[in-house]
Formats: C-alpha cells, sequence, structure tokens
C-alpha cells in the first residue's frame, strides 16, 4: 500500500515508521524544512508542502490512502478553519481530480467535538456538541471527510482522538507539581494512535465512519494524579475543583469552556473492529516515564 501522511507531525512519523516496518511505501508531507528532515530521519520519503497550497500539493506522488493529521499548530479559530476545513477541502479534490485518485481518506479529529455531557460517557453513536469555536471547526471538518471524498469516488475515515500522550508529551510535572484540577481525562499512547490507523487503514476497515481512538480507562485528573505520585514516590499533589480554578481571572473564554466540559470517551468500536492497544491504559503507558523519573 502507498500513503501519504500530510502534516506528518509527531503521530504522524510514528505511523509512517509503523507502516515501512510493514512493508508499505510513506510519503511523509510537512510545510516546514525542520519537518521533512524529521520525516527523512524516520526512515521515509519526504515531501514539503502546505496542504492549504494546491500547487505545492502536486509533488506528492499518487498514493493508495492518505491520512490527513495536519495541525494548526495550537493558533485560534481561524487558523484552524484555514487547516482542517480549507486544507482538507484542498487536498481532498486535488487528489480525487487526478488520474488516479486514491481509494480513501482518513482524517484525525479530536474527541473535543463532543463537547460537555457531565461526566457520562460518549462513543462514535452520540450526536456531537462543540463548546468552542474550535471544536466547531473540527465538527465541520469531520462533515467533511465523510461527505467530500464521495464526490471523487472514494471513502472517507474519520479517526477521532483523545488526548495525546507519549515519548516528549508525558508532562508529569502537570500532575505532580499540580494543583490538578478536577475532571475526566481522556488519552491515548502516540503509538496507539498511530496503531489504530495502521490498522484501520491495512485492515480495510471503517470506510465511511467515524471511530473513536482512546484507550480503556478514561479517569479522573485527581486519581491519576495521587496514581502517578505514589508511583512516582512522592507526596501527593494539590488538588482544587472547577470552581476555584474558574474563580482566576486568567482564563480565557474558551479555556472556561473546556474546563467545564466532562466526558468518558467509550473505545468499544475501535475494540470491536479488532484492534489490540499496545498500551491499553495510562498505567503502562505512562511505565517508562515513570522510570525515568525515578531514575
Amino acid at each position: 500500500m502507498e500513503v501519504a501522511i500530510l502534516g506528518c507531525g509527531y503521530v504522524g512519523l510514528e505511523l509512517g515508521r509503523q507502516l515501512t516496518d510493514r512493508g508499505h511505501e510513506v510519503v511523509g508531507v510537512r510545510r516546514s524544512a525542520e519537518g521533512v528532515d524529521a520525516i527523512a530521519e524516520a526512515g521515509f520519503e519526504a515531501v514539503r508542502a502546505d496542504v492549504t497550497d494546491p500547487d505545492a500539493l502536486a509533488a506528492v506522488p499518487d498514493v493508495d490512502a492518505i491520512v490527513f493529521a495536519a495541525s494548526s499548530g495550537g493558533r485560534g479559530p481561524e487558523a484552524a478553519r484555514e487547516v482542517y476545513v480549507e486544507g482538507l477541502q484542498t487536498v481532498i479534490e486535488g487528489f480525487g481530480e487526478r488520474e488516479h485518485p486514491p481509494e480513501r481518506l482518513i482524517y484525525t479529529s479530536s474527541t473535543g467535538v463532543h463537547g460537555d455531557h457531565g461526566g457520562d460517557w460518549v462513543d462514535e453513536e452520540t450526536p456531537i456538541d462543540p463548546t468552542t469555536e474550535k471544536t466547531a471547526v473540527l465538527a465541520e471538518a469531520e462533515r467533511i471527510a465523510l461527505e467530500l471524498p464521495a464526490e471523487y469516488g472514494y471513502d472517507g475515515t474519520v479517526a477521532r482522538y483523545a488526548g495525546l500522550y507519549g515519548p516528549d508529551r508525558y508532562r508529569l510535572e502537570r500532575y505532580l507539581e499540580g494543583p490538578v484540577t478536577e475532571g475526566y481525562l481522556n488519552m491515548v499512547h502516540r503509538d496507539d494512535a498511530a496503531g489504530a490507523v495502521r490498522y484501520l487503514l491495512t485492515e480495510d476497515l471503517a470506510r465511511g465512519e467515524v471511530v473513536q481512538v482512546v484507550d480503556d480507562e478514561p479517569v479522573s485528573k485527581w486519581a491519576f494524579a495521587d496514581w502517578l505520585a505514589d508511583e512516582c514516590g512522592i507526596d501527593r499533589p494539590p488538588k482544587r475543583t472547577k470552581e476555584e480554578r474558574l474563580e482566576a481571572d486568567d482564563l480565557s473564554e474558551a479555556a472556561r469552556r473546556r474546563i467545564l466540559t466532562s466526558k468518558r470517551c467509550a473505545n468499544e468500536k475501535l475494540r470491536d473492529l479488532g484492534y489490540e492497544f499496545r498500551y491499553p491504559t495510562f498505567r503502562e503507558g505512562y511505565r517508562e516515564a515513570i522510570e525515568a523519573y525515578r531514575e
């Protein structure tokens, strides 16, 4: 299989490594010279291009599948729209108009599109209700990813990621030092975020569908912080309620909405499709980081 990973960053590099290790041909696409260098170091072909620039994307070869994993770099909703909506449309149309269009697209979204459910469980059948401008953009992008490819004769899939963690993104200090604000954590290790997309591609699954990519066990932030401190052999961190955090005057409206958002994301669909997690919970996923901290 030939795969193009557009926005080949934190997860994309791992996805490229996993696909390459299994004998597939991969091309990674980034807009910066540093990004292209990182792809080359990971061991597969690199192309420098911006997903919003159709002329630049012409340098990407024809492939069987596209993975759209581009990021807006943490910028605001306007930048998010430029990448996730306009860039996604540019990619779907540009590749779709080729003489040899791809067979499928996988768009990597976020469980943030669910909005607030008061701590209740959500899955792929739960109606989404984004609560910020940025998550509203992501919800629009999900619709485009599922609907637009069909106009060009191929299929779209949405892989909806929970919070990513892994090498260089364990953020131990945030939870070990505190104060830790109450709420739920829905997480997935980088290797499984990549592994799930690789599995959907190589097993040819979930065309035209949404699949939540989240591990087996959403966890209370307070319980997670206490577990992490115990494993690291230090005192448990201070805690604060949502109300206490919201009393601060340093929060943007989007940050306030994120604090008020609470849900637990289910992964039964991904499990039923047959994917086996390398790190089924945070306990396995954080082991390497904890051992490094204790050393």
